[in-house]
């Protein structure tokens, strides 16, 4: 049997972290039994559903290298199958008209409140023998749910899952304008696409029970279940769509690299012996549903950070050249870097990524080189008589070199220490400030080496 695994979020917010990782659990399991992973869009919810927000799931899967087969599926396209099956569950005796109105069942949801019980619906038109339809009230159609026994789920992660029939509600599978619900158009369309497992978070656990009802009562075959712990904040708390770091565009806006993210996500509630960092090759080849937990994960953005400060260190300076030249061309508007400063940037990259996190970090080490005259517009930096002096010494020495390299840079500096009789923080701190505008910084030579001579003098020569 081929395995087909789906990833199907609802087009209404950006990308949760959650969901991320639930997308790459069923791109690595798919991929690991050499079967499909599939998409399928879930915009059946007009009010709340957004193209933005579809394009943004798409766009941050395909950053994540997770790449699905075939085309996306659009939930709202195979509406009338979905009303079609409706139709036929009611033809067969498995789901009944309910025409309570919506103050009836608040009645309901009211009167379980006050006693401290979950609300369930009473049934009271699953046999509507002594019963007058009313007029001019369109009904909703509900499934009609077993009452008596139990139903088992073998998960493949929390392993048998058993509830009471009697838990479980005669839910709505059309609305009052005949729109169907969650409940009736997942079912049906992981049906149509012949889905062979179910790899979602365990808030799906019920939803689950309810769909299986479904399966049974058309006969159709049921795929498995394995449904992962939901991540949490580090205090505990259920992450919410609110929390800034649940979002996964955030960590792309920040500069993440995206093998960093993919990586971390792996590891969140998964293990393989003591491994931490793997590629995507490994990551399929050794994925596995039974090495999930079943406890709730922790996001801990500090790991994150760390984890992302690795890639950074392990990538080839051309390799995260390009990665950053994307970054920029994708979310830092500010200035149009000309083919020059790409270059010096790129030339640079070797101590522009010394103690950067993240793109977002080498960007701004980097930002002397492109956009000098904005950040020394807010320095606040007035060499004294002792600081210009080693200014315009130093002007001096390197005025006469044509060739730019670290021996002869090196040599100058000592010379000018030497000179001046003064130790290297003297002489280090006026200049990174006219360089860099900045007492911290990369080494002078390499600062000079990204500017060339002629802009470095042209900076130094600023403060004199």
């Amino acid at each position: 049997m081929k395995i087909i695994t789906r990833f199907a979020p609802s087009p209404t917010g950006f990308l949760h972290i959650g969901s991320a990782r639930t997308a790459l659990f069923n791109f690595l399991f798919a991929k690991n039994k050499g079967g499909d992973f599939l998409l399928r869009i879930e915009d059946t919810d007009k009010i709340r559903s957004d193209e933005k927000y579809e394009k943004q799931i798409i766009e941050t899967l395909n950053w994540l290298g997770l790449d699905f087969q075939h085309n996306l599926v659009k939930q709202s396209k195979n509406i009338n199958q979905h009303i079609m099956v409706a139709n036929e569950l009611l033809k067969k005796g498995f789901a009944y008209k309910c025409y309570c109105t919506d103050e009836e069942i608040n009645e309901q949801k009211e009167m379980c409140k006050k006693k401290g019980i979950p609300y369930i619906y009473n049934r009271k038109w699953r046999d509507p023998k002594n019963l007058n339809i009313p007029e001019n009230v369109n009904p909703v159609l509900r499934f009609k749910s077993k009452i008596s026994g139990n139903t088992i789920i073998k998960d493949i992660v929390q392993g048998e899952r058993n509830i009471k029939n009697s838990t479980i509600e005669d839910f709505v599978i059309l609305r009052k304008d005949k729109t169907p619900t969650y409940q009736l158009s997942a079912t049906v369309d992981d049906h149509e696409m012949k889905i062979t497992h179910i790899i979602r978070g365990d808030d799906h656990m019920i939803n689950s029970f309810k769909q299986k009802q479904i399966y049974d009562a058309m006969g159709w075959d049921i795929p498995q279940f394995a449904h992962v712990p939901l991540i949490h904040s580090m205090d505990g708390r259920k992450l919410s769509k609110r929390d800034g770091s649940s979002n996964i565009e955030q960590y792309i806006k920040e500069g993440y690299l995206p093998d960093a993210i993919r990586n971390y996500l792996l590891r969140l509630g998964w293990s393989y012996k003591d491994k931490e960092i793997f590629n995507m090759e490994e990551s399929i080849r050794l994925f596995n549903l039974e090495n999930i937990g079943k406890s709730p994960s922790k996001l801990d953005i500090n790991r994150i950070r760390s984890i992302n400060v690795e890639y950074i260190k392990s990538l080839s300076d051309n390799d995260l050249f390009y990665q950053f030249k994307e970054y920029v061309n994708n979310y830092k508007y500010d200035f149009e870097l000309s083919s020059n400063m790409l270059n010096q940037i790129k030339q640079s990259m070797h101590f522009l990524k010394n103690n950067a996190a993240s793109l977002k970090n080498i960007y701004l080490n980097a930002e002397y080189i492109f956009n000098y005259d904005n950040i020394s517009k807010n320095l606040n930096f007035t060499p004294n008589e002792k600081d210009k002096k080693i200014i315009n010494s130093f002007v001096a020495k390197i005025s006469r070199k044509n060739i730019v390299n670290n021996e002869t840079l090196k040599k100058d500096i000592d010379e000018v220490i030497g000179d001046n009789k003064i130790k290297f923080k003297d002489f280090g701190k006026p200049i990174r400030l006219c360089l860099i505008c900045s007492e911290k910084g990369p080494g002078i030579t390499d600062i000079i080496k990204s500017l060339g001579i002629k802009e470095t003098i042209r900076r130094l020569k600023l403060f004199t």
